[in-house]
């Protein structure tokens, strides 16, 4: 007789499911509620990434698997966010030193057609 594996009761994938309608539904809300500027970005991007670790965790099964396998999966996104955080950092700086240096731009756009 084969050994088909261990199986995960299905309570707990549908309670996930449910609770990835409740995240999507506050996700939604922002965009409803008309929220401005950084609070709106910050919501989206965190019910984003709470959908995204339940459907990791569990529909991807990675709950269940060793410590080595979800460091060599999730390991390098965390990296590339941490980077993509200190390039965002170091562009406010260097914006901001341009414009210490060299002041702001007095060049207009030219408008197409008119010369």
């Amino acid at each position: 007789m084969a050994d088909d594996g261990q199986q995960h009761p299905l309570k707990v994938y549908y309670m996930i499911w449910i609770l990835l309608f409740v995240v999507s539904f506050f996700s939604y809300m922002v965009d409803y509620l008309q929220f401005e500027g950084m609070l709106r970005w910050t919501l989206i991007l965190v019910f984003m990434f709470v959908k995204a670790g339940f459907i990791i965790a569990i529909f991807m099964h990675m709950t269940w698997e060793r410590l080595a396998l979800k460091l060599a999966i999730l390991g390098p996104p965390v990296v590339l966010l941490v980077l993509i955080g200190l390039m965002s950092l170091e562009g406010e700086y260097v914006e901001g030193s341009r414009l210490d240096h060299y002041g702001a731009s007095t060049m207009e756009p030219e408008t197409p057609g008119h010369h």
